[in-house]
């Protein structure tokens, strides 16, 4: 059984321990009060796991017979250190999100400022509340692949939002996906296995960046890989540029599942698609930064979200090898 699989399965099982903890908390509680707080958190719970539950049962381990003419097993050769391709997209938890992930972006483009990155927005889409639906930046620096590799994963929060009135913390999600620059290679993808849609830039705040239809969406159909591309006014240039995300992308999956042919690559997205594990909790009632990998905690979390994240990559970046 694949990762994902077994990591949505713990999930459901967690949650489900939970369930039966409050159901059993709401029969002894006497407190009219709390009971309706317990009913809400119940009907919470039972959403989450209803929607992972249909998540588990899309997964599908049938193999496409595509054919592809590159054959060869992905190494740290291919990779140019000092190029990455940033992707960070809300998941669970509706506005506080997609705020969140509005958080991430900015505490690591702080810190590029800080590193002397230079950085390329090639996507931004924002929600109704100001936040960032999905955002994608090419970064160029002195071995940023390297360094920011192992932030790929699921980062959790725990807060109050702005927009609670009773004060109860709620959890959202964020993914970030950090896709290596090939320097060496390119794949070889068939073109009829590539799905083609141009629409309208949309900037920040809404704004239009183009009244033509010049954004490119590439939709690889094998494997149900998406990337988007508004970054240029020129609909080729974006087309060119979503093909080198695109390329990046099914790299990382061919790393990722060990194989060594685009054929043999297997359709196991969930939601997102990236790499389904909570690897960091960002926890504020008790200003405190977890990373589930290294079992390392870190406070004053202000300050790493407004930049000051250097240990924690730091740290970080020691996990495993390619």
């Amino acid at each position: 059984m694949n990762g994902v699989l077994k990591n949505i399965k713990k999930e459901i099982e967690s949650l489900q321990k939970q369930l039966d903890e409050n159901k059993k908390l709401l029969e002894s509680e006497g407190s009219s009060d709390m009971q309706v707080l317990i009913i809400d958190e119940i009907k919470a719970l039972e959403k989450q796991i209803s929607g992972l539950k249909v998540s588990l049962d899309s997964l599908s381990e049938v193999e496409h017979n595509i054919e592809s003419g590159t054959e060869y097993t992905p190494s740290q050769g291919d990779i140019n250190p000092n190029e990455v391709i940033m992707e960070i997209r809300a998941g669970a938890g509706g506005d506080e999100a997609g705020l969140f992930a509005f958080d991430l972006y900015r505490m690591y483009m702080r810190y590029g400022e800080k590193s002397k990155w230079k950085t390329e927005e090639l996507y931004y889409s924002e929600n109704e509340a100001g936040g960032i639906k999905m955002v994608s930046v090419l970064i160029k620096g002195k071995n940023v692949y390297n360094l920011l590799k192992n932030e790929s994963g699921v980062h959790r929060v725990q807060r109050v939002p702005a927009t609670e009135a009773s004060g109860r913390i709620h959890t959202s999600t964020v993914t970030v996906a950090v896709l290596p620059k090939l320097s060496k290679i390119n794949i070889e993808l068939r073109s009829e296995d590539i799905k083609m849609d141009f629409f309208r830039s949309g900037g920040h705040g809404g704004q239009n960046v183009n009244k033509v239809s010049t954004a490119v969406r590439l939709t690889h159909i094998p494997t149900g890989v998406v990337v988007e591309c508004q970054e240029e006014r020129s609909q080729l240039k974006n087309r060119e540029k979503a093909m080198q995300i695109l390329n990046s992308r099914i790299y990382q999956l061919m790393q990722d599942q060990q194989v060594k042919h685009v054929s043999e690559l297997r359709s196991e997205q969930v939601g997102t698609g990236e790499r389904n594990e909570k690897i960091r909790t960002y926890n504020f009632p008790q200003d405190r930064i977890t990373d589930h990998r290294l079992e390392t905690s870190w406070h004053n979390l202000n300050a790493v979200l407004s930049g000051e994240i250097e240990n924690v990559l730091m740290e970080s970046s020691k996990i495993g090898t390619l």
